[in-house]
């Protein structure tokens, strides 16, 4: 019972962490960095809303789902 009590207030605890946004010129560096260090040399990471009709591939989406980070690559 102590066990699923403690495991229960962990979860409770770390709730808040799960909930809180994403800042998207934040996300898009650590996305950039992530393609820099696969090698990739010419590509770009544009954010966008999230109902904009773009071309490439989404790989985010940030403050709180309402914009997404599209990644093409290339120039």
């Amino acid at each position: 019972m102590r066990k699923i009590a403690l495991s229960l207030m962990l979860v409770i605890a770390a709730s808040p962490a799960f909930a809180q946004r994403k800042d998207c010129s934040e996300l898009k560096s650590e996305i950039d960095a992530k393609i820099t260090a696969n090698g990739v040399a010419v590509f770009t990471t544009t954010i966008v809303d999230k109902d904009a009709d773009v071309d490439g591939k989404v790989v985010g989406t940030c403050d709180g789902g309402t914009k997404k980070i599209v990644y093409k690559r290339g120039s």
